[in-house]
């Protein structure tokens, strides 16, 4: 279950990657005042995230542009090459210790984009923490991720601390009486409804729990209805606010329905339907993919036949950068991680500058959120909100 916090780094040795942590081929092409003398080939970066499951709609966005990000490289470096390791945690916190140390046991692996959400990142994070393996992760938002004294942590994004104020002010400008609240229980889902109620404080009448996996929602349901709410925030992901929104609208219940970045998937609007999930309300700490800069769009769409999705522009950036530093001949996971450390340039797709804070937090002058209004089968933006 994605709510369990559980931090298994198993029986495996790592102070051997703790101190190498490389496995980089380099080719040797001439004297020592060569520039290119040593090439750093043959080595790997981890995605790491849900690419199968319910939930995957968030994740194979960005795990695809992450492939063009180095089948483009690789065209420009043929000689030398890199590759993308994929760990598919299924968004289940009970699979992704085993991942993160299976990624720390293969030295060839020098960073990772991920993990995705928020409960799998508790869990992995310490396990890369001990062998200093560093990860940027393109959504996982909670915000106190990053103050466990991680130093492989960064974020490509803004925290809950901003995505919820930001969805409560999206929610006030809506003028209901009374908002229900709703979270799966999920570090993610609890923690930014958490941030919605501070936010909205009186205007929040009542608040309740669902569970992984649920799939009846009719005692939630008839709360809702009972109490008068004109507004519901829903905290957590697809596979639960999907059910419970049919649901919702099939027990007459017209109010605005609004979630986080955890809904902001293709799943939530084919797997409600058009008719339900009609006027609902996703914020994501990131702006429109389809609007991303340069040629990424164009480079998307041809490879894949399809507009970018959620976060597709963000993994692109991220994956870039470690791009970037194994073509500056950066071997070792200690190298990378002191790349990042004074990396401040701007991402090629999304634009964004990537400067990260002592904690791994996003510069704040940085962070944006939006919210995306499901229209006619389609997520379509709405606005950005104004920071508080």
């Amino acid at each position: 279950m994605r709510q369990i916090f559980v931090r298994a780094i198993g029986g495996v040795a790592l102070a051997a990657l703790v101190m190498g942590g490389a496995a980089a081929c380099k080719q040797d092409e001439g004297g020592s005042g060569s520039s290119d003398a040593s090439k750093v080939c043959d080595l790997k970066i981890g995605f790491f995230g849900a690419l199968s499951g319910a939930d995957a709609g968030l994740v194979t966005p960005g795990k695809q542009a992450a492939d063009m990000a180095v089948k483009q490289y690789n065209a420009e470096h043929a000689d030398c090459k890199v590759s993308i390791q994929a760990y598919d945690s299924q968004g289940k916190p009970e699979l992704a210790g085993g991942l993160a140390t299976s990624a720390v046991n293969d030295a060839k692996v020098v960073g990772i984009v991920g993990p995705a959400f928020s409960g799998e990142t508790e869990t992995a994070a310490p396990t890369f923490q001990q062998a200093g393996l560093p990860v940027i992760t393109q959504s996982a938002t909670r915000p106190s991720l990053s103050e466990q004294g991680w130093q492989i942590f960064h974020r490509g994004v803004g925290n809950d601390f901003s995505q919820g104020p930001a969805a409560a002010s999206y929610i006030k400008g809506l003028n209901p009486a009374k908002v229900f609240v709703v979270d799966d229980q999920s570090a993610y889902g609890a923690g930014l409804a958490d941030e919605v109620k501070k936010a909205l404080g009186p205007l929040v009448s009542a608040s309740d729990k669902a569970t992984d996996n649920q799939q009846d929602f009719s005692a939630i349901v008839t709360k809702v209805t009972a109490s008068g709410a004109s507004a519901l925030f829903y905290g957590g992901y697809t596979e639960e606010a999907s059910p419970f929104l049919k649901q919702l609208r099939a027990a007459g219940y017209k109010g605005a329905f609004v979630g986080g970045d955890g809904i902001y998937d293709a799943n939530m609007l084919s797997v409600t339907g058009k008719a339900d999930v009609e006027g609902a309300v996703a914020t994501c700490p990131c702006a429109p993919a389809t609007a991303a800069k340069g040629t990424f769009v164009q480079d998307f769409q041809a490879e894949y036949n399809a507009a970018p999705g959620v976060y597709a522009d963000v993994a692109y950036d991220l994956t870039k950068i470690f791009l970037e530093a194994i073509g500056e001949g950066k071997s070792t996971r200690a190298d990378i991680q002191a790349f990042l450390t004074s990396y401040n340039k701007p991402g090629a797709a999304s634009g964004v500058t990537y400067k990260w804070t002592d904690k791994g937090e996003l510069d704040p002058s940085q962070v944006r959120v939006w919210a995306y209004v499901a229209k006619d089968g389609a997520w379509a933006p709405d606005k950005e909100i104004p920071k508080a």
